[in-house]
């Protein structure tokens, strides 16, 4: 049985090896797993080192649903030190293709520099342009959201929009009679 404080392994070996020792954490069997995860990760969006802060952002992303979480993800999507920490964090919210992970990119949007903008829309490019559904979907979440928004992330849902906008997805669903695109 494990003690009460254990070593809490990274999902990443890579930043595992990073690191200058063992990442020690309380684990408490009240504590819920979601929140065990978020603290590991939430300690590596602070490194100096780019990789992690990539792996965190990376990682993070699975639990943009968490309030701790928004705060951040969105340090990360406009992370002054590296744009790879950018696109990273981008794309792994944008691959949940929900509202949560949207919202996170959307308000990013809105504030985000010429450069910053420039490796979120490479994300939303890479994520959304193989499927037709997975693209429509996303354009009926910006359309919900813009209406339930504040300023903000109505401002960067409207960018986002934009960059959805101009995307013409590879894969389409078959058409009935037996033509394909």
């Amino acid at each position: 049985m494990l003690s009460s404080r254990a070593v809490a392994l990274i999902d990443s070996p890579q930043a595992l090896h990073r690191r200058r020792g063992p990442l020690v954490l309380d684990l408490k069997p009240e504590v819920h797993l979601h929140e065990r995860a978020f603290g590991i990760r939430h300690e590596l969006w602070r490194s100096d080192d780019w990789r992690d802060r990539a792996d965190a952002g990376h990682s993070l992303a699975g639990l943009a649903e968490m309030q701790e979480a928004a705060e951040p993800l969105l340090g990360l999507v406009l992370d002054p030190g590296d744009t790879f920490v950018t696109r990273r964090t981008s794309e792994g919210l944008l691959r949940r293709k929900d509202k949560a992970g949207l919202t996170i990119v959307a308000s990013a949007l809105a504030v985000a520099d010429d450069n910053h903008a420039d490796w979120i829309h490479t994300a939303v490019v890479d994520v959304f342009s193989i499927f037709s559904v997975d693209l429509e979907e996303a354009l009926r979440l910006c359309e919900e959201m813009s209406g339930n928004a504040d300023d903000r992330v109505a401002r960067g849902v409207r960018r986002l929009r934009e960059s959805l906008a101009g995307i013409d997805p590879v894969l389409r669903p078959s058409i009935a009679g037996g033509d394909r695109c």
